[in-house]
């Protein structure tokens, strides 16, 4: 299906009152779901062969982690907050076994790698786009992070 064509769905999505909405071209499924509280429409292909309660699973999950996302960041020291431009997985150095980045309390300058997210076998510098010193790092080395997710705060 044409990439124009599943943006036009999540526009029709987001103008209606519809919480999801599927679409069969061919051997061809999408289907578009709304996360409650603000959420972010969902494109997925789904397999034909695949029965419509396992293609549903994913939304439910998706929903209790946008719940407990502004709760946590209720309890975020102050500062500057570097979220996560992407999704992947987190890595604090750039090989296993060497010193992170940076640590807690470190003295950081704009521009400084913080961490890498690889992405797609893809390894994408997080850098620092404040000075300051780091108050918290908030996601672990080897953690999957989501896009916006906050990983660090600098003060």
């Amino acid at each position: 299906m044409d990439l124009r064509k599943i943006k036009k769905l999540i526009d029709l999505l987001e103008e209606s009152n519809l919480a999801e909405l599927e679409i069969k071209e061919g051997e061809e499924v999408v289907r578009l779901s709304r996360v409650p509280k603000g959420g972010v429409a969902v494109a997925a292909p789904v397999a034909v062969a695949a029965p419509a309660p396992v293609a549903a699973a994913p939304a439910p999950v998706a929903a209790p982690a946008a719940a407990e996302a502004p709760a946590a960041a209720d309890a975020l020291p102050a500062g500057h907050v570097v979220k996560a431009p992407m999704v992947g997985t987190f890595y604090a150095s750039a090989t296993p076994g060497a010193p992170a980045f940076v640590k807690v309390g470190q003295q950081v300058k704009a521009g400084e790698t913080l961490g890498i997210i690889e992405a797609m076998k893809m390894f994408n510098q997080i850098e620092a786009d404040v000075s300051g010193t780091v108050q918290a790092i908030l996601v672990e080395n080897g953690q999957p992070v989501e896009f916006d997710e906050p990983m660090f705060v600098i003060a």
